[in-house]
């Protein structure tokens, strides 16, 4: 048990490195694919879609980048919390697919980014700055 103690802080450093890149992904993704995604977000409903899409870009990149360096941990969270529960209510909408053959893969990814969010949580209170 003391071993495990003593990898805290590793596991830590892998932890919120880990999240920090499944923002840092999706962030490039939508840099790369700009139209497609801004298309996507208005298809969804997205209000404000080519304001928000930058600004989506921004805080994923910066967020993510953040979490590894282990800088400002708390509130990148925090952000990070907010901007994947937003992103859930808006482009993985399962409940409005109802006989839609991706209705099944977006719950899935819906019930994923729950437990993102729930992750960033938890990493919030555990900001060692």
């Amino acid at each position: 048990m003391n071993l495990l103690k003593k990898l805290d802080n590793l596991f830590f450093i892998v932890g919120r490195t880990l999240l920090g890149l499944y923002f840092i992904g999706p962030g490039l993704s939508k840099v790369f694919e700009f139209t497609a995604t801004l298309a996507l977000m208005r298809i969804k409903g997205v209000p404000f879609s080519s304001v928000l899409l930058p600004l989506t870009i921004f805080i994923q990149l910066i967020g993510g980048i953040f979490l590894i360096l282990g800088k400002n941990i708390r509130l990148a969270s925090f952000i990070l919390f907010g901007l994947t529960i937003c992103i859930n209510i808006f482009i993985h909408n399962f409940w409005a697919l109802n006989g839609d053959p991706s209705q099944a893969h977006e719950t899935q990814n819906f019930i994923k980014n729950l437990a993102i969010a729930a992750g960033l949580l938890v990493l919030a209170t555990k900001d060692k700055n």
